[in-house]
């Protein structure tokens, strides 16, 4: 079952929602081979196995809005050729190849739910349902917990209110800032690290139990 986000014209009127806290709960557990899978899986993105990876995934593994998916998309994914690349983005293909690998690897340490369908999917947060009012690319959930909400852009600056695991609105995410400018659900605004603002466009990945009783990462994928 998913999470409602309940909220009242966040961007644009002038009613405000209590703030929700949704703190992290990792159902993997209530599968023992389910955690068996993922460890192992870890494992092999850890050292980088690019075979072994590829070997875990479904035959029409998800991977974005606008490929064809399946295992060799993965494995072009995962060694991403240069000569596959525009001109300029050429010269930036080991930085793209690492983000691509570590954003695997921390998507699949990530707790995660059951579906209703009895798929099981990271980060447990994309249980969320935001309201269809809401922009997601604006949405970004604090990871963290007690983490400071400050005055103004600086670890010095006076903490107006401790966040933990809740939706946080960006209207002007800064590449590459300490801190972002946000707006809290109830209306309070402030300025949080970057550190602890995940996307809720971001990356999730879904494991899915085959006819034959073994588990496979079928999704792997980010955007709305």
């Amino acid at each position: 079952m998913k999470y409602t986000l309940l909220l009242a014209a966040l961007l644009c009127g002038p009613a405000f929602a209590d703030r929700q806290s949704f703190p992290p709960v990792d159902q993997a557990d209530r599968d023992p081979s389910l955690v068996g899978f993922r460890e192992t899986l870890l494992a092999q993105v850890t050292a980088r196995n690019i075979d072994a990876v590829v070997a875990a995934a479904c035959p029409d593994i998800y991977l974005s809005h606008g490929g064809d998916g399946g295992p060799e998309e993965l494995r072009a994914n995962l060694i991403l050729d240069p000569e596959t690349l525009s001109e300029e983005q050429r010269e930036n293909a080991d930085a793209l190849r690492a983000e691509y690998w570590s954003d695997l690897e921390y998507t699949l340490s990530q707790p995660g739910y059951f579906d209703d369908e009895g798929e099981f999917w990271m980060p447990y947060q994309w249980q969320i349902t935001l309201p269809a009012s809401l922009d997601p690319e604006l949405a970004y959930f604090v990871t963290g917990t007690n983490v400071s909400l400050r005055q103004s852009p600086d670890r010095n600056a006076p903490i107006l209110t401790p966040i933990s695991h809740e939706i946080a609105i960006i209207r002007d995410f800064q590449d590459g800032a300490e801190y972002q400018r946000v707006l809290l659900t109830d209306g309070t605004q402030g300025y949080m690290h970057s550190d602890f603002l995940w996307p809720m466009t971001g990356h999730r990945a879904a494991f899915v139990k085959s006819d034959v009783g073994d588990w496979q990462l079928c999704t792997f994928v980010s955007g709305d």
